[in-house]
């Protein structure tokens, strides 16, 4: 489960923050995560809950907020939100350019 390892780096990168910002204690966690980064969201929840014991982030409320991908087909022009990866457009087996949707990043947090 690379769920688990993710946490851990954002707890990382939680507690770092919490050291350079002055702040004891995070109410929330806004985290992007593209629909193409290849990550379970439950597992990440309860990823979450197991390596923020002990640290700042305990019992701090993780929020998921979905970041799309866009297709282009660089042939034949069409477009489209992906939910899922594609390798060819659909409408002409074209090539694609594929922006966003793997993205993971701490948008914001709640901290005092």
């Amino acid at each position: 489960m690379h769920e688990m390892a993710l946490c851990e780096s954002l707890v990382a990168i939680i507690e770092s923050e919490a050291a350079a910002g002055g702040f004891h204690r995070v109410h929330s966690v806004r985290l992007e995560v593209g629909l193409l980064a290849g990550v379970e969201r439950d597992a990440l929840q309860f990823g979450f809950q197991v390596v923020t014991r002990g640290t700042v982030a305990e019992g701090a409320l993780l929020q998921i907020l979905p970041a799309v991908a866009q297709a282009h087909c660089l042939s034949c022009g069409w477009r489209q939100t992906l939910s899922r990866p594609i390798g060819l457009c659909p409408s002409c087996d074209g090539p694609l350019s594929v922006t966003g949707g793997r993205e993971l990043r701490i948008k914001e947090m709640e901290v005092e």
